[in-house]
């Protein structure tokens, strides 16, 4: 595996941002960044800062999942201090600078599934979590949780060998962590500071949803639905054409394609 530190100076140094990356706690080994971050958070960290592990032993997805983070992942979470209007764009921005990192590092292309997923070739490269403690009508903070499969060898991990691919594995060659993670952190901080003009950030990503135009089932809570994903709203809720030629607002759920 190629020499890749993850040192807060190397993530720092000629990191062309403003705020997000400046500041970097680095650990070798963590539960998960994501709790760390809150804890951060919690206390007032400044906004941009980010919690990176070379290694997660109980990294979380959404829905309370576990979430595979070995050597050779991305394992990151940023603190930010959004207005409330603008923390149903975190989705997006998140999803966007994902797709965009690993295009222009790698070259590859990748698109979203609704809500949080990142897909190449029709597997799930990234998943993406977004965590936020609310003070009356006011954001207190929010958490962007980000996991990237960049040089592990898929076939190495059973578990998630059917739905899951790596960098490594589409290209046959390992990727620089280093490169990605200061490409992340500028674009998604690029996609933060447009927020003003956020109908730019929801058509992006509307157009990269896989999502829509599909068969699908969603299962919400203890529900489960069957329809066409017709589109996304601007808060980023899924509309969904069921069977019965209804059309239900789906704020978060599991999606599934249905092949026929």
């Amino acid at each position: 595996m190629m020499e890749d530190s993850l040192s807060p100076a190397s993530i720092t140094n000629s990191l062309d941002t403003r705020f997000i990356g400046q500041r970097v706690i680095y650990y070798p080994r963590l539960t998960s960044t994501m709790d760390m971050a809150r804890r951060e958070a919690q206390q007032g960290a400044a906004e941009g800062t980010i919690v990176v592990a070379d290694e997660q032993t109980a990294g979380k997805g959404r829905l309370q999942r576990d979430w595979l983070s070995p050597k050779g992942s991305i394992a990151l979470s940023i603190i930010l201090y959004p207005s409330l209007l603008h923390l149903p764009f975190l989705i997006m921005i998140a999803s966007l600078a994902v797709v965009h990192s690993i295009e222009t590092v790698t070259g590859l292309k990748s698109q979203v599934k609704w809500p949080n997923d990142v897909l190449i070739n029709s597997r799930k490269v990234c998943g993406i979590l977004i965590e936020s403690e609310m003070r009356g009508d006011r954001v207190d903070y929010a958490v962007i949780g980000i996991g990237l499969n960049v040089n592990l060898r898929i076939s190495d991990y059973p578990e998630i060998l059917s739905i899951a691919t790596s960098l490594y594995d589409e290209l046959g060659e390992e990727v620089s962590r280093l490169s990605l993670i200061q490409r992340l952190l500028a674009e998604i901080e690029r996609l933060y500071l447009s927020l003003p003009a956020a109908e730019s950030v929801y058509q992006e990503w509307r157009d990269r949803l896989v999502t829509l135009g599909k068969k699908v089932r969603v299962k919400s809570g203890e529900n489960m639905y069957e329809g066409i994903a017709e589109s996304v709203t601007s808060d980023g809720s899924l509309l969904l054409r069921q069977l019965d030629g209804s059309l239900t607002g789906m704020v978060a759920g599991d999606v599934t394609l249905v092949v026929n």
